[in-house]
């Protein structure tokens, strides 16, 4: 079976809007603890996070947060 990683962009979508992670920890009502470890996948957000997450940046989860193979 193969294994995958969770990736995401936020990184490059916090650039795009010029916000900082504390910006974005509250517009998802988060701290700014949780949004580093998403950005460097040491935690995987539950869905409705991810959902909006997704929103604020005016995309689709799967624009956002993707799978890579191992």
């Amino acid at each position: 079976m193969k294994d995958y990683i969770l990736e995401n962009t936020l990184r490059v979508e916090r650039a795009r809007l010029q916000m900082t992670q504390a910006e974005l920890a509250e517009r998802v009502s988060v701290s700014r603890q949780a949004v580093i470890s998403i950005e460097n996948g040491k935690y995987v957000p539950s869905t409705i996070l991810a959902i909006r997450l997704a929103a604020v940046f005016g995309k689709k989860v799967d624009d956002v947060f993707f799978l890579r193979e191992e």
